[in-house]
């Protein structure tokens, strides 16, 4: 195991440190009276500083108990979207115009599990940040903005309605799932946005944006006492934690569909394909385990070394659009690849051959060598950048897992566990498919 040191700074804030002596990284942790926890990531020499603010609600939080309440309620999809982009609006104007005065590049994305803000910047890092810690935690919505909002989003979800790549992955969902909200799209429909209220956002923001279901990271060229003495000045000291109940409906293992299809407007058919995953922890280092094991399985079958992608592209079957990758969250997980071909139907025959070929003589030891060290490489080569570090650390961080325990991950992965999960994942009865074809 790679050496992990925790340490104090002894003052009032009670700062923590975590040395990750193995990948040569430190990780300043301060958690306010709220409950909000901070990270501060250094990274001395850095021109760019990135700052996010998350929270741990996404677009499948759509049924819930409220704390101090009894009953669930369920509120129209496409929520946290909406909220997204209801933030930006503040009473004195836009935040993005705010931003762009003070020289920084901002941005906000709302997914499945989590609503995330930031920006990045060069120089002027503290007023940055203070618009983002006062934006965040100030709401300013009036039934008037949100029904202009409402516009807004429904060109949004018609666009998205005729975008193949978004139909062909949300296709696949729909495939794989029966009831999980994780098929329903993340901005809604536009008939969902219409049973809006202003009242019904303030409720999923006063439940959801509560400090102690956030998270404020910082990557870059700063103080950590500095960053988090701003904090500490600047967020509210709400009550004690709630207790978010969330509910989700009982999702069968099988698949809902193995085949979707549609047609739109594509020179090429497009497809995707994957396998739902049952088999999970969707907490602590078991799934970085799982989710590093699966990535490894792809790489090796379908990677760009591997036979399949070869003997597939020389026969133009896929082209360099091809890719793969794996998800895990908090209460579903999927492999999925696709890209372009002239006949998805024949590659998913030649990667079922392959997976069954697999399941008879067993996946190749000298491969999975090559490849797990290919990878944690790769991994390595990520810590150079503030953006990387911001997206993969709030990408894990909600599934109690730290970006930095992916080198031990690696270190300690046996060629016997990625056997049992490839015997577990790789189960042909859970393989779907989305395909879009040409009108």
């Amino acid at each position: 195991m790679a050496e992990k040191i925790e340490g104090r700074i002894q003052n009032h804030m009670n700062i923590r440190t975590i040395e990750y002596k193995n990948i040569d990284e430190t990780v300043y942790i301060y958690e306010h009276s709220s409950g909000l926890k901070s990270f501060v990531v250094p990274k001395k020499g850095y021109s760019k500083k990135y700052a996010t603010f998350a929270t741990h609600y996404g677009s499948i939080n759509n049924e819930f108990i409220v704390p101090g309440e009894k009953d669930a309620i369920r509120v129209p999809d496409g929520i946290a979207h909406f909220l997204e982009h209801k933030l930006f609006e503040q009473k004195d104007g836009s935040v993005m115009d705010k931003f762009s005065k003070l020289g920084s590049n901002p941005n906000a994305y709302t997914s499945f599990a989590q609503t995330v803000y930031l920006f990045s910047c060069t120089d002027r890092f503290k007023d940055n940040f203070q618009l983002l810690l006062d934006f965040v935690q100030n709401p300013f919505i009036t039934e008037e903005s949100v029904e202009k909002e409402k516009d807004i989003i429904a060109q949004e979800i018609r666009m998205y309605e005729d975008d193949p790549n978004w139909r062909v992955f949300f296709n696949l969902l729909d495939a794989f799932y029966v009831n999980n909200p994780v098929k329903i799209d993340i901005a809604g429909t536009v008939e969902s946005i219409s049973k809006i209220n202003r009242d019904i956002l303030y409720t999923c923001y006063n439940t959801f944006y509560h400090p102690s279901n956030m998270m404020i990271l910082v990557v870059g060229d700063v103080e950590p006492e500095e960053v988090f003495k701003q904090i500490e000045d600047s967020i509210d000291t709400k009550s004690s934690k709630p207790e978010i109940k969330r509910i989700f409906p009982e999702e069968p293992k099988t698949i809902n569909r193995d085949y979707v299809e549609q047609k739109l407007a594509v020179a090429m058919p497009m497809f995707q394909m994957g396998f739902k995953d049952n088999d999970f922890n969707s907490k602590g280092i078991e799934c970085l385990k799982r989710e590093i094991a699966i990535k490894l399985i792809l790489e090796m079958i379908m990677g760009r070394s591997s036979s399949l992608y070869n003997e597939l592209y020389n026969d133009g079957l896929i082209n360099n659009s091809f890719d793969f990758d794996y998800t895990i969250e908090e209460n579903y997980a999927y492999s999925a690849f696709g890209g372009e071909s002239k006949d998805p139907l024949a590659v998913k025959k030649r990667v079922m051959d392959e997976i069954k070929k697999i399941q008879m003589s067993g996946l190749d030891k000298d491969s999975y060598e090559r490849i797990k060290r290919a990878m944690k490489g790769r991994f390595m080569r990520q810590l150079n950048s503030v953006e990387r570090i911001s997206h993969m650390f709030i990408s894990v961080y909600f599934r109690e897992v730290s970006m930095f325990d992916y080198p031990d991950v690696y270190d300690n992965m046996t060629f016997d566990y990625v056997k049992g999960v490839f015997d577990s994942h790789f189960n042909l009865d859970n393989l779907a498919m989305s395909v879009i074809n040409p009108v």
